[in-house]
């Protein structure tokens, strides 16, 4: 293993006045008076504070700090105007299914946990204080009160939220089920709670006159709308990395662990995530201090900057590639698996595509392998009644070899896998996995008779995998379209340039470049995500001078948004003078 210079804690830095971020409960309730001040009431009308929240903040911090330092004469949370829980139940069964992983995407809003009865008694209260100091606080709170005289949005990344969820801290929206398993209220939250508070926060957040990030409370953070804006802009400009993420797995390695310079205290690191905007935050730098947002927003509110006009016009404000980590160096094989067909995913799951991927070997061990497609003449009903028989009698282990290709695992490998194969990757293998975003449709036909590490047997999806599995992706096909399909595509000095894939059916392409000079790229109008996959550092520059240059370390993913275009990458400190290699991923799309 090499000595880590990883970067954990990447930040886009915006200003380096200290004053643009207050830290601190007594810095941030003093910022909000003097603004609360700047606008008095109109006559007949209350002073409104108003801060809306993304589910899972702590309301009672908040209010405890608000209550404090401000002394308002009436104080509202927006959670107690909401439906019963046992009526949100009964709203949310639909979309959740009764399947403990997979449930519906859905048109589910804030405004339909809430009780119009109980909103207006709320609105009423608010209007009996006029002249009055009122706060109104929650998820919803810009459905009480649509135009306070100050507006705060209390944002919280989604890591965070699970986290919380884990430790039992927070329930669900509109639920009490705090001793629920971390499972499904992630699941729930994945399918409604995210989905109707992001729908909110597009709303709200470009009126928000303050951003407060939440995720530490001992350190909450507030700058205001024009610096939000201001980091927001200066993200789009150039590349920049999300805050990655790390989680331990049954079949979890020690690789992360090493490279990426990770706490000793898990048993393991099974998962890496690296790039998946939809839950890493974005750190945003105010002199010393860190802001931290969902980098979402950066989707939400700079679409056409950061994925270019095809892309956006093709997956809205969705960031459509992820790339992360799958550790089992020292570990064990992962999940035998498949991915749904486009179609399935559309009227299963309301998915509008489905998660192509394929593995990137970062390393593998001498002996490793992946699991890729069937072998030659399986007869598919005689292999669903062994997977259903194993899963049934836990003394009649699958017999992967009998059913399921083994291909040796090289550093470098690159085996590609369309929705519909069969596949995993075995153990002592580093995988660096480049995907389409929605990345909890994985259907697991077998788990090589293990418990998760909660002790319980982990949910296998055998009637969705028979749906899916594509009998003719055999042995021979598979080694002509999925493993290695290297092609060179352009050279120069110092370096050269290969097509890895991905395979037609989908929407990525991957290129491999070797330099141990400058190597020329260009954005072509189209957001790109990029790893350096071999070599200790590597900087990316602007020929223009556009942005100040960027420097990579081995392992690190980050984003080159579209309105970027030219850049250029070349060896940098400890690497200048050896061969070093990233790997980058686009949305293909037809001139």
């Amino acid at each position: 293993m090499r000595s880590s210079n990883y970067d954990k804690f990447p930040f886009v830095q915006v200003t380096a006045k200290a004053d643009a971020c207050q830290t601190g409960w007594s810095a941030i309730t003093g910022v909000l008076r003097a603004a609360l001040l700047a606008k008095p009431a109109a006559a007949g009308q209350p002073l409104v504070l108003a801060v809306e929240c993304y589910p899972g903040t702590d309301l009672k911090q908040l209010q405890h700090e608000l209550r404090q330092a401000l002394q308002p004469t009436l104080f509202l949370i927006a959670d107690d105007s909401y439906y019963p829980p046992s009526e949100i139940e009964k709203l949310v069964a639909g979309p959740l299914t009764d399947d403990p992983v997979f449930g519906r995407l859905n048109g589910l809003t804030v405004a339909d946990f809430i009780d119009p009865q109980q909103l207006r008694a709320a609105q009423a209260a608010l209007a009996e204080a006029a002249g009055q100091l009122v706060v109104v606080l929650g998820t919803g709170a810009t459905l009480v009160c649509p135009t306070p005289t100050v507006l705060v949005y209390a944002d919280l990344a989604r890591w965070e939220i699970q986290l919380r969820q884990r430790r039992g801290e927070i329930a669900n929206l509109g639920s009490d089920n705090f001793t629920e398993k971390a499972s499904l209220k992630y699941k729930r939250a994945f399918f409604v709670d995210w989905r109707a508070a992001d729908r909110l926060k597009k709303q709200v957040l470009p009126h928000a006159d303050f951003l407060l990030d939440t995720n530490d409370p001992a350190a909450a953070k507030l700058i205001s709308r024009a610096d939000l804006q201001a980091g927001l802009a200066a993200a789009v400009r150039r590349p920049f990395r999300v805050v990655p993420f790390f989680d331990p797995g049954v079949w979890g390695g020690q690789w992360l662990r090493e490279v990426c310079d990770l706490p000793d205290g898990p048993p393991n690191y099974a998962w890496g995530f690296d790039c998946v905007p939809e839950e890493n935050s974005l750190l945003l730098g105010f002199g010393e201090a860190r802001v931290e947002i969902p980098s979402i927003n950066l989707v939400f509110f700079h679409p056409r900057e950061l994925l270019g006009e095809a892309v956006h016009g093709r997956f809205g404000t969705e960031f459509p590639i992820r790339f992360d980590f799958l550790d089992t160096m020292g570990g064990g094989n992962l999940s035998l698996q498949v991915h749904p067909l486009t179609e399935y995913a559309y009227d299963k799951f309301g998915l509008a595509y489905t998660q192509d991927e394929s593995y990137y070997m970062l390393a593998a061990d001498p002996g490793a392998v992946v699991y890729l497609g069937l072998k030659e003449e399986v007869e598919l009903p005689a292999m669903l009644a062994d997977l259903q028989r194993a899963q049934d009698d836990p003394a009649a282990p699958f017999p992967t070899a009998k059913y399921i290709n083994e291909f040796p695992a090289r550093p470098h490998d690159h085996f590609l896998i369309p929705a519909g194969t069969v596949h995993c990757s075995g153990a002592n293998g580093m995988v660096l996995e480049i995907s389409a975003t929605p990345y909890i449709f994985t259907f697991k036909l077998w788990d090589w008779d293990r418990l998760g590490l909660d002790g319980r047997p982990r949910p296998i999806h055998l009637t969705h995998g028979a749906a899916n599995i594509q009998p003719d992706r055999t042995t021979a096909w598979v080694e002509q379209n999925l493993v290695n399909q290297i092609q060179p595509v352009a050279s120069g000095p110092g370096w050269r340039e290969e097509r890895t894939g991905l395979h037609e059916r989908e929407f990525i392409e991957t290129r491999r470049h070797w330099f141990t000079e400058v190597v020329p790229h260009h954005t072509q109008g189209g957001v790109q995500v990029l790893n350096l996959v071999q070599g200790a550092e590597a900087i990316v520059e602007s020929p223009s001078g556009a942005f100040e240059p960027f420097v990579v370390h081995y392992a690190e993913t980050f984003i080159v948004p579209a309105g970027v275009g030219a850049y250029t990458i070349r060896p940098h400190g400890p690497a200048v003078g050896t061969e070093c290699a990233t790997l980058k991923a686009y949305v293909r799309t037809q001139a």
